[in-house]
């Protein structure tokens, strides 16, 4: 009787073993009557291999393991009875040069808490989940995924909150961290979570981007169920839940997968294929079927056993290109002579057919900062096949035009309106994301221009520009607040700030385009054609004022955003109107709840007859220094 069987073996060969993590690792069973674990191990280039752990006081000649057929697979496999949950173990893997390595499980469910290394016995099907609401509400095809809305609250579990005076690190569980983390997302109003650093790493520095546990939540903050009683808390709150997740390369730490079984083996052979000389990490071997299956099974497993709604996929340029990041000679050409990675390719298409396939409503999302086409097309138009892809070009041009002085803006117009030249190509996410306020990038607040007051101004000004263009929107956390500090993952956000009236204004404010955003198709449901959106002016470059108008299906509840991006007001700024329709004024920056001076505001706009912007009809707002309105009509 053997667990891993000849048919596993074809299919793991294939790369369509999708539920390979029900095989490999270690996994509950009765043999003879007798109670026990598996163990089940890729290790094609060892000479032989042994299970050690806590249930055999980790002697390394009491467990070896049987090598099955075929022999060249490579598998190892062995039952061991008597073992019980939650004891560690690793294998000890002898190599062809007669050296033991001791390695963590690939497969393992769980792992003992860093700087810890070793593997530890679980399972991930015991928990009772109660969110079929929800999952039932994902799978409605009904609706196409890119007309929803979708405004994800970008979070670090370890550094979100934190429990003070404590000896320990002061992590919130996962269960506090449901708690906590459900209550101030719904209040302020976004859709989803993305949570980073859940796949099981060994370095805190690398805030989870240097996994050595693809298939294992991280034990800092508590055991799997725990992390499954997150999402389910989460489902069950109305909050999507999407993960950071990384196939493009993993460390080198001894107990990893670098150089697994004695010879690179999830990793390219060819040095020049197979590292990252700026990172210091290994790339995988994307031309392995048992490689590219380790990745799917890992993408599947979040997905269906820990009902996630979509994956983040970090640092998919570095995949697509072999130059990426490597000088001349560092590099291998591709079979035709180009820099693109073919084999990467491939499992791109693969991996986000498969995901999304198997699970309706889910989504995979490219964090992609380079012009290659189609990499939300369809797999049918020789496209990637992502669900979306993170528009890098608009954040890096958004933050070049908001760090600017406001005097020299009119000189850089052009970066607020390039956007939108290329939006139709892909289905995009606007991100504000943790890269941009970390090593000596500055926090959002202290990218603005100015001092005091005029810095709160210009980030709110640019919040609601970004909240109106077309795209789904990201923010890390303690942007909504205005963080003054750099992101630093050994220490919780500043939220004592929010006893600050101007940190707090402008959370309100955040929270209020945030809320807005939601309960308006017109923000979301036209997001990747023209038909969503239209410039009333794109040109007023020497006052640096942008207006626009956001367009639902139905004609009904559109939007027009006036931004002003500098400290001149304007009593009567005169902006064109579409339609010959009454406009509300739905938010005005300047309203005392967001810090601005103002009591009181006209909220009705009757068009006048009176030609502008290119529209018959239009209407004057008093509009403020750094004011932004926004109206319904």
């Amino acid at each position: 009787m053997r667990n891993f069987t000849e048919l596993d073996a074809y299919l793991f060969g294939q790369a369509t073993h999708y539920d390979i993590y029900q095989k490999m690792g270690v996994h509950k069973a009765n043999v003879d009557g007798v109670d026990g674990f598996y163990f089940d191990v890729w290790a094609p280039h060892a000479e032989e291999v042994s299970v050690i752990g806590e249930f055999n006081d980790w002697d390394e000649e009491r467990n070896y393991m049987q090598r099955l057929t075929p022999l060249e697979m490579g598998i190892y496999e062995t039952f061991i009875p008597g073992a019980c949950m939650g004891q560690m173990y690793k294998y000890v893997i002898r190599t062809k040069d007669g050296e033991k390595l001791y390695k963590a499980d690939p497969y393992a469910v769980t792992a003992e808490v860093r700087p810890g290394t070793a593997s530890k016995i679980g399972v991930r099907d015991g928990f009772q989940w109660s969110d079929h609401a929800w999952m039932k509400k994902r799978a409605d095809d009904s609706v196409p995924f890119y007309e929803k809305p979708l405004s994800i609250y970008e979070v670090h579990p370890g550094s979100w909150k934190r429990h003070p005076g404590r000896e320990d690190d002061g992590f919130y569980t996962y269960r506090e961290f449901a708690e906590s983390l459900a209550a101030y997302v719904k209040d302020m109003g976004y859709t989803h979570v993305e949570l980073m650093g859940i796949s099981e790493y060994p370095f805190d520095g690398s805030w989870g981007y240097q996994v050595t546990g693809y298939y294992a939540p991280t034990s800092r903050y508590g055991s799997p169920e725990d992390f499954q009683y997150l999402i389910n808390y989460l489902h069950k709150k109305g909050i999507g839940v999407i993960l950071d997740w990384v196939p493009a390369h993993f460390p080198k730490d001894a107990h990893g997968l670098a150089d697994f079984d004695g010879e690179p083996l999830y990793e390219y052979a060819d040095t020049r294929k197979g590292e990252h000389p700026d990172w210091g990490t290994k790339i995988f071997d994307y031309s392995k079927s048992e490689v590219k299956n380790f990745l799917i099974g890992s993408a599947l497993m979040w997905v269906e056993q820990y009902h996630v709604d979509g994956l983040r996929v970090d640092a998919v340029a570095s995949m697509l290109y072999l130059d990426y990041g490597k000088e001349a000679g560092q590099w291998v050409p591709n079979q035709y002579g180009g820099n693109e990675n073919l084999e990467a390719i491939e499992f791109f298409k693969h991996l986000n057919t498969v995901v999304t396939g198997r699970n309706p409503g889910a989504i995979v999302v490219a964090e992609e900062s380079t012009a290659w086409p189609k990499v939300t097309g369809s797999v049918k138009e020789d496209g990637l096949n992502f669900s979306y892809k993170w528009n890098m070009g608009w954040m890096h041009d958004f933050l070049d035009y908001m760090k600017l002085d406001p005097y020299f803006r009119k000189d850089n117009h052009n970066k607020m309106t390039f956007g939108m030249s290329y939006n139709e190509y892909e289905k995009y996410i606007l991100v504000l994301s943790h890269d941009e306020v970390v090593h000596l990038k500055c926090s959002m607040i202290n990218k603005m221009p100015g001092l005091g007051d005029d810095k709160f101004k210009n980030l709110k000004a640019g919040y609601a520009f970004m909240m109106g263009h077309p795209g789904k929107k990201l923010l890390f956390m303690g942007q909504d607040f205005a963080q003054v500090q750099e992101w630093d993952e050994k220490r919780e956000l500043d939220w004592y700030l929010l006893e600050n009236p101007q940190h707090a204004g402008v959370q309100t404010f955040v929270r209020e385009l945030l809320h807005l955003y939601k309960s308006h198709p017109a923000l979301y449901e036209q997001d990747i054609n023209w038909n969503g959106f239209e410039w009333i002016n794109a040109n007023d470059s020497y006052r640096s004022i942008f207006s626009f108008v956001r367009k639902s299906k139905d004609g009904k509840d559109n939007l027009l955003f006036v931004c002003n991006f500098t400290p001149m007001a304007y009593d009567d700024y005169r902006v064109g109107v579409p339609e010959n329709k009454e406009l509300t004024l739905l938010i005005n920056s300047e309203q005392k709840k967001f810090q601005g001076t103002e009591t009181s505001r006209k909220k009705k706009y009757k068009p006048e007859k009176k030609e502008c912007d290119g529209k018959a009809y239009s209407i004057a707002y008093p509009l403020p220094a750094y004011g932004v309105a926004i109206f319904k009509y």
